[in-house]
């Protein structure tokens, strides 16, 4: 399997917005050098830093305490099923679409009530023709055709083909997605409770088993949904993953769309529902299946684009987390996450420079052990839950996934650093599949709807 990477430029200048992100993302950089140094240099630091691994530790064993909790199924003829729009952003597909389409159209739901739009966004492969083809063949199929000039990426196509749609629950694919027929009514009964806005599935890899990458990636994605389900069952926040995801039309509607000013459109949705008030569920069975990438250098532009936009979204919102607009409870759990995935990788390294020109040990060793215990615990049991793999099993995969996650320290350290650097332009990376298993071509189609089948 080949993956390329594509990348469409969505503003040809720097706006006002990239260049504050800088400011911002430059005087997070300086505080996290300067206070680790301070630390250092200080009689009272290891206080400090006792009082985050306290901070921290009270919150990780919240998150690891044993909880209890049953997988609902909605029996489709108890109530009144709601209209669902499934949304597929699709630039150069020809590879998969047609596998996910069939895929989408097999999925247990009143057809009447379902309704499935795929965004053509400017295809220049045979995405278009085959699109043609399987609207002959699926009824429930809507295609819109976007334009040479069309803007915003992914999010610009989602936000444009919204007004079209009837459902009362959004849900988007991408065009690599394995979606199980079962999905729909294991997804509604997390919506029947008002106060949830959007719902994140597993999301699975289905070329796991490919090599070392591929299996780390199954991994942290046992990791990713096992905290999802811990941190909102302490009253923290669930987040979305773009593949997957299910919104609330009225939250969607009322935080404004899709933002076409960010690189991670599915993270800056996050934090905005939890702004107003809203909250992500998550759901462990069944799971999205969709490709990895299988080597490091795939591995680490990908990252480097999550990384970006999970910081970006810090520095867009700070200002309204600190003034604690979702609640204590959210507030402290997303602080502390923070710390773990963005703070402690950059602190690292003042930390080491401190240490080596003080001729000390590291501070920050304390706070780094917990969080290396927190996730390396989290896989295990993440592991255990996803795939209900065996305990053998479940060591290697873990000791596997733990060298594998060594990567974010890298792309965490250039990522901040770029953008304190200087701003980047805003582009739309996309990724382009070549598929798994059968793929659905126009000779396939053809024979199909000659055939009947």
């Amino acid at each position: 399997m080949n993956i390329e990477r594509d990348e469409t430029e969505l503003g040809n200048t720097l706006n006002p917005k990239s260049e504050m992100r800088r400011l911002k993302a430059a005087i997070a950089l300086a505080l996290i050098y300067s206070s680790v140094l301070v630390l250092h240099l200080s009689t009272w630091g290891i206080y400090v830093v006792i009082g985050l691994f306290s901070l921290m530790t009270v919150h990780a064993v919240r998150l690891l305490a044993p909880t209890s909790k049953k997988a609902q199924i909605l029996e489709l003829n108890q109530v009144e099923l709601p209209m669902i729009s499934l949304l597929v952003a699709a630039k150069n597909e020809e590879a998969v679409i047609a596998n996910l389409v069939h895929g989408l159209c097999q999925i247990d739901y009143d057809p009447n009530r379902l309704e499935i739009w795929v965004i053509d966004d400017n295809s220049s492969d045979r995405t278009p023709a085959i699109l043609e083809r399987l609207q002959q063949k699926y009824q429930q199929l809507k295609v819109f055709k976007r334009g040479k000039d069309a803007k915003g990426g992914k999010s610009g196509a989602l936000n444009q083909v919204l007004p079209l749609t009837k459902g009362e629950i959004i849900g988007v694919f991408d065009a690599d997605a394995q979606v199980p027929d079962n999905v729909l009514r294991s997804l509604l009964p997390l919506f029947q409770k008002p106060q949830i806005g959007a719902v994140q599935l597993r999301k699975a890899i289905a070329n796991a088993a490919d090599n070392f990458w591929t299996k780390g990636q199954a991994a942290e994605m046992a990791l990713d949904i096992f905290f999802q389900d811990r941190r909102n069952q302490v009253g923290g926040i669930g987040e979305l993953r773009g593949n997957g995801q299910f919104v609330r039309r009225s939250a969607l509607i009322s935080c404004g769309g899709w933002n076409e000013q960010t690189i991670t459109d599915d993270l800056d949705l996050t934090i905005r529902l939890h702004l107003d008030g809203w909250d992500i569920g998550c759901l462990i069975h069944p799971a999205v299946n969709e490709e990895g990438v299988i080597n490091l250098k795939q591995l680490w532009h990908q990252r480097n684009r999550w990384a970006e936009g999970g910081y970006q979204r810090y520095l867009d919102y700070g200002s309204l987390i600190i003034t604690n607009r979702m609640g204590w409870s959210k507030t402290f759990d997303l602080v502390v996450f923070l710390l773990i995935q963005y703070v402690l990788p950059t602190a690292m390294i003042p930390d080491l420079i401190g240490a080596i020109a003080l001729h000390k040990r590291p501070l920050l060793t304390p706070i780094l052990t917990l969080a290396t215990i927190l996730s390396t615990i989290g896989m295990a049991a993440g592991v255990r839950q996803s795939y209900r793999s065996s305990l053998f099993s479940t060591l290697v995969q873990t000791l596997r996934g733990a060298v594998y996650m060594l990567h974010w320290i890298p792309v965490m350290v250039s990522v901040t650093l770029r953008m304190a650097i200087r701003p980047k332009q805003l582009k739309w990376v996309k990724t382009i599949h070549q598929g798994l298993g059968d793929n659905l071509g126009l000779e396939d189609l053809d024979n199909e709807l000659k055939t009947g089948h």
